[in-house]
C-alpha cells in the first residue's frame, strides 16, 4: 500500500530526491517508467462541468416531451380503433342480420323461410330477406322468378323493381326480369300494386307488365309453374324475352341475324336438350340456328 502511494506521488511529481532514489531502487521501476511514458501520451479531454450539467438536463426535458404525448396519443388512437371494431361487429350481429338465397345461370334452389313457407327460386334469381325480423313482419325482395308457397299467417310481401305482392296464405309466382314483370296466382288470393294501383288476383289469373305497358294475359289452370317441370312456357311473348329466358337456362349467348326479336312467341321449350329447345322456337317462327361453342346464332 505505502509503495502504491509513492509511485502515484512519483507520477504528480510530488517526490523528494532521496524518495525518488529509493524507488528507482525498486525492482519495478521499469514497469512503472514504462506506464508513465504512455500516460503521458493521453490528451484527457477538458469538460465544462456547470455545461454538461446543463446539457444533461436539456435532454431529460427533451426526452420526455418526445416520449410521453405520442405514447398517449398512440393509446388513445388504438382504445377508439378497439371500440369501433367492436360497435361495427355488435352491430352486424345484431341488427344486420338479412338472409340471402341465389342462384346462378342453369340452377334453380329451393329453400324454407322462418314460418316454413317454401320458396323455389329460378335460375338467375336472388331473394332477401330479414330473418330476425321474420315474425313481425314477413316482407322479402326479389330479383327474377320465383314460386311461393305461402303459409297462412302475417301479411306476406314480396317486393321487387317492379311491383309489390301481398298474400296471407296461397300459392303464387313471381317473375321479374328486364322489361317483363308477371304475377300469377295458383291458390288462395294475391293483392299486386304496381304503379300505386292494386289489383286482385284469384287462382288462374296473371297479372302481366311488358316494356311498362300492363298487357292481357289469358286465365290458366296449371296447377304450377311450367319451370318447377324443366319447361318454360309462353303466351304472346316479345321473342327477345324468350331468347333472354333461353340464355338463363343453358348458359349461352345468342345472336341474331336480320329477325324481328319484337315479334310475338307462343310456345315454350325444355330446359334439359338445347337443340331441342331451340327448334321449338326456331320451327314456328320459320328460322334456323347455327351452334358454335357457348354461341347460338338465329337467321
Amino acid at each position: 500500500m505505502k509503495k502504491e502511494k509513492e509511485i502515484l506521488k512519483w507520477l504528480d511529481g510530488e517526490l523528494s530526491g532521496k524518495e525518488i532514489e529509493d524507488l528507482k531502487q525498486s525492482e519495478d521501476f521499469d514497469t512503472i517508467k514504462k506506464i508513465a511514458h504512455y500516460a503521458s501520451y493521453i490528451d484527457t479531454p477538458k469538460i465544462d462541468a456547470q455545461e454538461a450539467l446543463a446539457a444533461f438536463k436539456n435532454r431529460n426535458i427533451i426526452k420526455k416531451k418526445t416520449k410521453v404525448r405520442p405514447l398517449y396519443l398512440s393509446t388513445i388512437f388504438k382504445v377508439a380503433a378497439v371500440f369501433v371494431v367492436l360497435l361495427t361487429s355488435a352491430y352486424f350481429l345484431f341488427f344486420n342480420s338479412n338472409q340471402s338465397f341465389e342462384t346462378g345461370i342453369a340452377q334453380t334452389q329451393t329453400f324454407k323461410l322462418p314460418d316454413n313457407s317454401e320458396v323455389l327460386l329460378n335460375a338467375s334469381s336472388k331473394i332477401t330477406f330479414n330473418e330476425r325480423n321474420w315474425d313481425k313482419q314477413r316482407a322479402l325482395t326479389l330479383e327474377g322468378e320465383a314460386y311461393f308457397q305461402v303459409q297462412k299467417g302475417k301479411t306476406f310481401s314480396v317486393e321487387s323493381a317492379d311491383g309489390v305482392v301481398k298474400v296471407l296464405g296461397t300459392h303464387f309466382d313471381v317473375k321479374q326480369r328486364k322489361n317483363y314483370y308477371e304475377v300469377s296466382c295458383y291458390e288462395g288470393l294475391v293483392s299486386v300494386t304496381y304503379k300505386n294501383n292494386t289489383i286482385k288476383l284469384p287462382p288462374g289469373k296473371t297479372f302481366r307488365v311488358v316494356n311498362n305497358t300492363i298487357e292481357k294475359a289469358d286465365d290458366f289452370v296449371d296447377e304450377t309453374p311450367s319451370w318447377l317441370t324443366k319447361e318454360s312456357s309462353f303466351n304472346r311473348i316479345p321473342l327477345n324475352l324468350v331468347l333472354a329466358e333461353l340464355e338463363r337456362q343453358y348458359d349461352i349467348k345468342i345472336e341474331t341475324k336480320n329477325i324481328e326479336t319484337s315479334k310475338l312467341f307462343t310456345g315454350s321449350f325444355t330446359h334439359n336438350n338445347l337443340k331441342l329447345a331451340l327448334e321449338s322456337i326456331t320451327i314456328p317462327l320459320q328460322l334456323s340456328f347455327t351452334i358454335k361453342d357457348k354461341t347460338v346464332t338465329l337467321y
